[in-house]
């Protein structure tokens, strides 16, 4: 039997967040039975779980570090930068969510050497739980998925964390200024979402997760002319990652003749900096990609093939030179194909063959893939959903592109 490959924890919780009163899941799974779990008999049910699980999450994960100098003034530009990525297959990741449904908590790790990431949350205050629109919501850069520009429904936002001698500026740039300028600040914030099990899917959804960081120091430095200068410098290192997560398929109840179409949601977090060359500028910024993935199967061939079809959110703009290429409302699109194994990989992997994106007003950025995987398996009764992680690496020199996401799929 395989893996489970997704992630527990939003299996189970429904958070607050657009999804109406809290409970493990609203919508009762269809007709067909519970899926294949983890192979070990367990009766445990996606969408009403009542039973505590670990799962392992399939998706992939990115962080990029970095200083800002007195972020805000003109000129201020991000410096020492590392940026890391990595996504994970069905049966290799360290990515894990525990959850109990007893008392509603969970435990989640994002913890990945490759990407750089180092988010582990425990969200057990009632409070955790947060939304858009009211006096207390996300934190900045977490994407309101029901929002109009990506038009989700039931996501739910739990979020935890802390902070100490610092308030972030008014305004839509995550700045902070010290209040004791005689000592350093600091912020830790997690933020975890998912769809609500039944949402749209029975047996397999989707989940995303961000973790801002800033470090604040005021130091005083001497000029030539005698004077002396107090810079603020910002150290920020930021988290994200979107993953698939449900009841697995038993390996033989999959088809093995006829063909299939899924049509599901996609997510993605991605950074697009193709401005080094032109403007020499070396500023990044995040942003989410929400939207709709399609993918045909061909079980008597053993292949499949995937396509993506997202808009773009806003950048998470720091103080810097706000210099970016892709515009909010933007259209991501991408293809891709290959192979299903389920005795090698635990499901189907492949890669892309085309990506791009077309901005409002119609001007197209091509990305040149130097990278890809498709990683996935399938889910529920007779494999009659989808879900599963990808990544796209740019390749063209002096450039910084990397799309990392999920998807997910019921059969038509």
């Amino acid at each position: 039997m395989r893996l489970l490959i997704l992630l527990a924890s939003t299996t189970m919780l429904a958070a607050c967040g657009g999804a109406g009163p809290q409970s493990a899941g609203s919508v009762a799974p269809s007709g067909g039975g519970t899926g294949g779990g983890d192979g070990s008999g367990d009766t445990h049910t996606f969408v009403n779980p009542t039973t505590q699980k670990v799962y392992k999450a399939i998706g992939s994960t990115h962080s990029y570090q970095y200083q800002v100098v007195n972020a805000g003034d003109p000129g201020a530009r991000q410096g020492s930068q590392l940026y890391q990525g990595d996504a994970n297959t069905v049966r290799n990741s360290n990515l894990t969510v525990d959850y109990n449904p007893r008392d509603a908590i969970f435990n989640v790790s994002f913890s990945n050497g490759l990407a750089g990431t180092t988010a582990t949350s425990r969200f057990q205050d009632p409070l955790h739980r947060t939304d858009f629109g009211g006096a207390l919501e996300p934190q900045f850069g977490t994407p309101d998925l029901e929002s109009a520009t990506f038009g989700m429904q039931g996501i739910n936002y739990l979020e935890s964390g802390s902070g100490n001698n610092v308030v972030r500026r008014p305004g839509g740039e995550f700045i902070f200024d010290l209040i004791d300028t005689g000592a350093p600040g600091s912020r830790d914030v997690t933020t975890f979402f998912y769809q609500t099990p039944g949402t749209e899917t029975q047996y397999v959804t989707f989940a995303g997760y961000l973790r801002n960081t800033a470090g604040v120091v005021e130091s005083d430095i001497d000029n030539p002319d005698g004077s002396t200068s107090t810079l603020l410098t910002q150290t920020n290192t930021f988290e994200r990652g979107a993953f698939a997560y449900g009841e697995l398929a038993a390996a033989d109840d999959i088809p093995t003749t006829g063909t299939g179409s899924f049509e599901g949601a996609m997510l993605a977090t991605m950074v697009f900096n193709n401005l080094p060359d032109t403007l020499g500028n070396t500023d990044t910024y995040f942003q989410w990609i929400a939207g709709r993935a399609t993918t045909s199967v061909d079980f008597g061939a053993n292949t499949f093939a995937l396509s993506l079809d997202g808009n773009v959110g806003a950048p998470l703009f720091d103080g810097t030179s706000r210099a970016h290429s892709v515009l909010e409302n933007a259209q991501f699109r991408a293809n891709g194909a290959g192979q299903i194994d389920l005795v090698a990989a635990g499901g189907f992997l492949g890669q892309f063959n085309e990506a791009w994106i077309v901005n409002p007003g119609g001007g197209r950025l091509d990305i040149n893939i130097a990278g890809s995987s498709i990683d996935g398996a399938f889910y529920g009764p007779n494999g009659e959903e989808v879900g599963g992680g990808y990544r796209i690496v740019g390749g063209t020199p002096d450039e910084r592109i990397d799309i990392l996401g999920t998807f997910v799929g019921r059969g038509n």
